[in-house]
């Protein structure tokens, strides 16, 4: 009964109401489920950093005094400047020549907001082709080993989570690896966290033998890379370079030879990708430092007149924004990692959450908010890097950001939005090398045939009068 002691001491002595209620079997199982949450952190740390995450919470907005933009030393375009953009892309490539990148995808999300009951990574947005999220990505893989000639394939580590990782599995199986090898893919499951009563103060039960649990954020990646000793296969690989995206977003130069290369050119141990906000008032986090020190500003966090104010050349002064695209150094990983996984803060999510009530013996499922999921964020960890080793990245939103959040009829971050995102710039490209595209005619240019524009010199002066064709260099692939 050690565990029961450990979640008495916490004040969790609830949870085991209906303890005399509960089979010997059904005893022993709420033991060991209570014992694994605790193997993380003990029931009183985690009740103490659920209040320090409410605290957090209920935190007045900083008056951005001390929030400026990163400095030029830190940050860069490459919109406009292809000199930069090649110089970049040479390194990178060469890195990946070697057999020193790696690319890691968060993939742990469900997409119940798509309407689907698939994770989120298997979605079809509607291209002629019908490929799925993954395949666009892995297309994109493929098209990079092709263009390095190297004979190292790109490990992809694919993050699931426990009621996604039997069915990305499958999925990918069922697609033979959409043409990568089984080998370079490795899957590793996301953390949990169990959920608290609104007040923060009492643990929710699922189930009569399991407390509820919820993917652990983005931020979980830190831990699920410990977890699944992750470095250890960085090593004996010789990866120098993890390349980090969220599925979510159709457009990912997934391992993108510019990034790596920015990062290696300027010695960032980490680095992050930006695009142009749309607007001042656009409802997104910026990529910005406060104290000195590199962070992600919640757009309710900058005052007015700050979020309106314009540099020397006009552009908005706070304009980076976030769209959760990493580079590592894996030195800095093998450095910082138990440290991250040992002081991330966890941050609050208000729902409403379907709790057993080991008193009455009933489910219920609320209809307003019940409790508090807690998470962590992915870029917690952007101060503990000094600034001259972190390093911004301002790309093109039209060539690599249109993120599928939202169900077919929203109003934006739809598969409508994704998708047209995805044709517009294959159809762009195309005309760039030449060729002559009707009016309202789209067509789809495959990751595998092109990475970046190169490769469509062939379709100079060909002419497409009508969209569903589809550009793909795979034979076995239909083609129209």
């Amino acid at each position: 009964m050690e565990v029961k002691k450990l979640y008495e001491e916490a004040g969790q002595l609830q949870l085991f109401d209906h303890w005399e209620t509960l089979s010997a079997e059904d005893q022993q199982s709420l033991l060991e489920n209570l014992s694994a949450v605790a193997k993380r952190t003990t029931p009183q740390e985690l009740v103490s950093k659920c209040r320090d995450a409410l605290t957090l919470s209920a935190a007045n907005a900083s008056d951005g005094t001390q929030i400026e933009p990163l400095p030029t030393t830190s940050y860069q375009t490459v919109i406009g400047n292809e000199e930069a953009q090649k110089a970049y892309w040479n390194l990178g490539l060469e890195a990946i020549v070697k057999g020193e990148v790696a690319v890691i995808l968060m993939a742990g999300g469900q997409g119940t907001r798509l309407g689907s009951s698939q994770p989120k990574g298997c979605y079809d947005i509607g291209l002629p082709s019908g490929k799925s999220l993954f395949q666009i990505q892995a297309d994109k893989i493929l098209r990079l080993q092709d263009l390095s000639g190297s004979q190292h394939a790109i490990p992809w580590y694919v993050m699931t989570s426990v009621p996604t990782r039997a069915a990305t599995e499958e999925f990918f199986a069922k697609h033979k690896f959409f043409g990568l090898k089984p080998s370079q893919v490795t899957f590793f499951n996301q953390g949990t966290l169990p959920a608290f009563d609104l007040e923060g103060s009492k643990l929710l039960l699922g189930s009569p033998t399991e407390l509820v649990a919820s993917p652990d954020g983005n931020g979980g990646l830190y831990r699920a890379m410990k977890d699944n000793d992750l470095l250890s296969d960085f090593t004996a690989k010789g990866i120098k370079h993890v390349y980090m995206y969220c599925v979510d977003n159709v457009l990912s130069k997934v391992a993108d030879p510019t990034f790596i290369g920015f990062a290696i050119q300027h010695k960032f141990e980490l680095a992050t990708k930006a695009v142009r906000k749309r607007d001042a008032h656009e409802s997104v986090g910026l990529i910005a430092t406060k104290q000195g020190k590199p962070c992600v500003i919640e757009y309710s966090e900058i005052p007015k007149e700050l979020a309106e104010a314009q540099d020397g050349s006009g552009l908005l002064k706070f304009r980076a924004a976030n769209i959760v695209n990493h580079y590592y150094s894996v030195e800095l990983l093998q450095r910082e990692l138990d440290n991250w996984c040992a002081t991330l803060p966890y941050h609050v999510a208000r729902k409403k959450i379907p709790v057993y009530d080991n008193k009455t013996g009933q489910f219920c499922k609320p209809t307003s908010p019940n409790g508090i999921k807690l998470e962590q964020f992915i870029f917690d960890v952007f101060p503990t890097v000094p600034l001259d080793k972190f390093g911004c990245l301002e790309v093109e939103r039209a060539e690599e950001f249109a993120p599928l959040k939202n169900g077919a009829g929203s109003s934006n971050d739809n598969p409508e939005t994704s998708r047209v995102a995805y044709l517009t710039l294959g159809t762009s490209r195309l005309k760039a090398a030449g060729a002559k595209i009707a009016s309202g005619v789209d067509i789809e240019v495959s990751g595998r045939m092109s990475f970046s524009g190169e490769n469509l010199s062939q379709y100079s002066g060909k002419t497409f009068d009508r969209s569903g064709v589809i550009i793909e260099s795979d034979p076995f692939l239909l083609c129209h």
